[in-house]
């Protein structure tokens, strides 16, 4: 069972009005559906208030020096500064830490295939709700250097998922709270200077739901997705899975009336997400062909044989392939995934992936797979940020951007 009740109840809220389905959403889920809807007028009060102190700057800064400094480089903080650190470091009843260290050890076995169903599963399956995908358009990171946003992704993922990597003041810990904190900014920045917002339609930017829906990407879209590639996972590896999910949930701040318990709730998430999205627009189409083509597609031809343009329309093909057996034709279509025979070939790849991977750990080992994991992905990553030039980690660690503490 889930912690969160899913009883029915009597009358749905009043949602935004670009939404659809939204009676059905409470009918079919209850008072989870229920908080979803209100949900979409709530953000994150504890984020929102430091950047909208009025020291302005001078609190966002602080926050950041906390997330890169540790939490005692600040003496005396800002009251605003003071409440978010107070959440953050009081930990939840429910957190088992040695979970979120085995739950690292079971993900970094599988980082290439993490790695691959992020991409083509869980950011294009984001990019289904147009509304969801407004902000990102609006600050100008959307359709736009897919392979840098991917990159700064796994840079925090990186952090994330390592033993000891959630403890409070451990890298993990810090780069999720200066995710949370460029949320804020980004909240703070359309509502200065974006005319075109339209609360009453879409709702608050960014909002509780969406927050929510992130950590499915993260959890059951990716692990379900993985499953296609030979990966199978025993019922406590997923589970602690989901606990780790749930703990970057709380740190970055989703309210515990959305925060996914299980995979029950993840799954819950997704489907909410479906039923009350308007679908995919032009630019969403966009930045899954700009994704797909200009970072997946070219990274997976590096690895196969033959002439460049073989790899490259042959990479092509398969990612398409593989991103239609992960949503769906009905999703795919809406997209515009262009369909074909590839994706009937790599169905038939299942079985041989998974019988590999069995024998794989039978012969190396859980535990000696897991420690090369670590080395090959932290390897992997700094060659990524070489081959496309990063010398940042998170965005807000670039000059000009939104989400940078160097903005008002």
């Amino acid at each position: 069972m889930t912690a969160h009740d899913v009883s029915p109840v009597a009358s749905a809220p009043i949602a935004p009005t670009a939404l659809p389905n939204i009676d059905e959403a409470v009918r079919r889920y209850g008072s989870f559906g229920e908080a979803w809807v209100a949900g979409m007028w709530q953000a994150d009060p504890l984020g929102d208030a430091v950047v909208a102190d009025p020291a302005g700057r001078v609190a966002a800064k602080a926050v950041r020096t906390l997330m890169t400094e540790g939490l005692g480089a600040v003496s005396d903080p800002l009251p605003s500064v003071r409440a978010l650190l107070d959440q953050l470091t009081a930990e939840p009843a429910w957190l088992d830490r040695d979970r979120l260290d085995r739950a690292s050890d079971v993900l970094v076995r599988y980082s290439a295939q993490w790695g691959l169903v992020l991409g083509a599963a869980s950011l294009l399956r984001g990019a289904e709700n147009w509304i969801a995908a407004k902000p990102l358009l609006l600050t100008g990171r959307y359709g736009h250097q897919p392979a840098v946003r991917s990159i700064e992704v796994g840079e925090w993922l990186s952090r994330v998922v390592r033993p000891g990597g959630m403890a409070i003041d451990a890298p993990g810990f810090q780069h999720t709270v200066r995710v949370r904190m460029i949320h804020a900014h980004v909240r703070s920045f359309i509502g200065r200077t974006v005319d075109e917002w339209d609360t009453p339609a879409w709702g608050v930017p960014i909002p509780q739901p969406y927050m929510a829906f992130t950590l499915a990407e993260f959890g059951h879209i990716s692990l379900a997705a993985m499953e296609h590639l030979g990966v199978r996972l025993r019922d406590d590896e997923l589970a602690d899975i989901y606990h780790l999910w749930r703990y970057v949930g709380h740190v970055i701040g989703v309210d515990d009336a959305l925060n996914p318990v299980d995979e029950a709730d993840h799954v819950r998430i997704e489907e909410l997400y479906s039923l009350t999205g308007p679908g995919p627009d032009d630019y969403s189409r966009d930045f899954v062909k700009a994704l797909t083509e200009d970072y997946l597609a070219p990274q997976l031809a590096t690895m196969l044989p033959g002439p460049a343009s073989f790899r490259e329309a042959t990479a092509v093909r398969v990612m398409y392939g593989m991103s239609r057996i992960f949503l769906g034709d009905t999703a795919a279509d809406a997209l515009h995934i262009p369909d074909g025979r590839t994706k009937h070939v790599l169905r038939g790849l299942r079985p041989g992936l998974l019988a590999l991977d069995q024998a794989r750990l039978g012969i190396l080992g859980r535990d000696r797979v897991s420690r090369s994991g670590y080395v090959a992905r932290d390897r992997e990553l700094a060659r990524l940020k070489a081959e496309h030039g990063m010398g940042h980690d998170l965005v807000d660690a670039v000059p000009g951007a939104v989400g940078g503490t160097d903005q008002p």
